[in-house]
């Protein structure tokens, strides 16, 4: 009877050692399992755009996946760069979110360097719904990865009031090359004494739309490449940013903040930009009926260039390796990637231009404005995304951008161009070995 209980107790201790031992189950451990995660993190920047789109998509779905958690997390995008970097060189996918927002110009080096960290969503995107140029930066070895988010088309953005008086008409700003819009800046200065743009020669924005509009990047076609010394475009793009500064109508500034300041306080007539741009002039309420939109310049001495180009936009992706990829997958293939109403409902709540084809049909993009006097904007911004010519941004382009702002300074003090490119690109080559 001892011994009998002494077994009964030994084995109750063991079975206890083994049960305090054994790892409790995680929400990976149960991926493909009977009992899923229910709960979805998603990391975006800017809470009045990309944060509060993913919140109307997180209610959306929630209609009809009741139970399912939703946290949309706001974080600078420059943290997630760095936080995905760590992670992946480290292959620690331990607080990384389910889904997150990725700029554009930063996505084939996620690609290219951690091949396998971002889940292919193929099967969930349609390539005929979606614009090429768009699909084009996240399409690896023929699959996507990711699900495409706002439009950055270019616009010319500018001040009615003040072009008429410089002796011009809305019909004068169509179809403009960069000359004429820098001849037009020169009498917009001379009649109103305002400066028809800002130039910040920390951010080449600029430059990008330029090279853009003629399909042509930093980089070859490969992505990989540095293109410098044989790219007409870009080369074109310096030329064109330089007659910009010299004729005078350019206010120079540094930062979002006096860019934002200058066109709301009426210092400058108009703002080439990103279409994202119209959220901060919209702000400036007592101006109200004063601005139009027009398609951006081209430039004439390159015969690629067009009336249509891009800048910044991001797009959705899925952590391969995280606990919620499968629902993950799910969430996107429900809202952004096909919900048509969801992104109706976006133009009205945070101006989105979406790039889906269809959204030139949505209700809400025929809607006259009453701040551009009337002039159905969305419209024109969907007909210019469908335009814009398709690069690949490759896997450098800011690591490029520092160095072409270096020899930009060096070309506006009377450098020879071709000299300072040279250079600059045999630099540029040694950073990339290095990287």
């Amino acid at each position: 009877m001892k011994r009998r209980s002494l077994g009964a107790l030994l084995l109750c201790m063991t079975l206890l050692f083994l049960t305090a031992c054994t790892p409790k189950p995680t929400q990976a451990s149960l991926v493909g399992t009977d009992n899923p995660p229910k709960t979805i993190t998603i990391w975006a920047w800017d809470e009045n755009f990309n944060i509060k789109a993913a919140n109307l998509a997180k209610a959306y779905y929630a209609r009809t996946n009741p139970g399912i958690e939703i946290n949309v997390v706001s974080m600078a995008q420059t943290n997630i760069v760095s936080k995905l970097n760590t992670a992946f060189s480290a292959s620690n996918y331990e607080g990384l979110p389910d889904i997150v927002l990725i700029e554009d110009y930063r996505i084939q080096n996620f690609l290219k360097s951690f091949p396998g960290e971002l889940r292919d969503l193929s099967a969930i995107v349609d390539p005929g719904k979606f614009m090429d140029y768009k699909l084009r930066v996240m399409t690896d070895d023929g699959k996507v990865y990711g699900v495409p988010f706002d439009s950055g088309v270019a616009a010319l953005f500018y001040r009615r009031d003040y072009i008429r008086q410089a002796g011009y008409t809305e019909e004068d700003m169509e179809n403009l090359t960069w000359d004429k819009y820098i001849e037009i800046g020169k009498a917009v200065k001379e009649k109103t004494g305002k400066c028809m743009l800002t130039l910040d020669p920390s951010d080449l924005g600029q430059i990008r739309i330029m090279m853009q509009s003629a399909g042509a990047w930093y980089m070859k076609e490969d992505g990989e490449s540095v293109n410098f010394t044989n790219n007409p475009a870009l080369k074109a793009a310096i030329r064109t940013y330089g007659r910009m500064v010299d004729s005078g109508i350019a206010l120079q500034i540094s930062g979002w903040d006096p860019f934002v300041k200058a066109f709301q306080e009426e210092e400058v007539v108009s703002v080439p930009s990103g279409c994202w741009a119209m959220s901060s002039i919209v702000q400036a309420e007592d101006q109200s009926g004063k601005w139009a939109v027009a398609p951006i310049p081209r430039m004439a001495e390159v015969p690629e260039s067009i009336n249509a180009s891009s800048i910044g936009g991001g797009s959705w992706y899925v952590i391969d390796k995280s606990p919620g990829a499968d629902l993950a997958v799910d969430f996107l293939s429900k809202t952004f990637a096909s919900n048509d109403r969801l992104m109706n409902d976006l133009v009205k709540d945070i101006s989105l231009v979406s790039t889906l084809k269809s959204a030139g049909s949505m209700e809400n993009y025929s809607q006259p404005s009453e701040f551009f006097g009337g002039q159905k904007i969305y419209e024109d911004f969907a007909r210019w995304t469908e335009q814009i010519p398709p690069v690949n941004y490759g896997l450098y382009t800011y690591s490029m951008e520092d160095i072409i702002a270096e020899s930009l300074q060096s070309i506006m003090q009377g450098v020879d161009m071709d000299e300072i490119l040279k250079n600059a690109q045999t630099q540029a080559r040694a950073s990339i070995v290095n990287s």
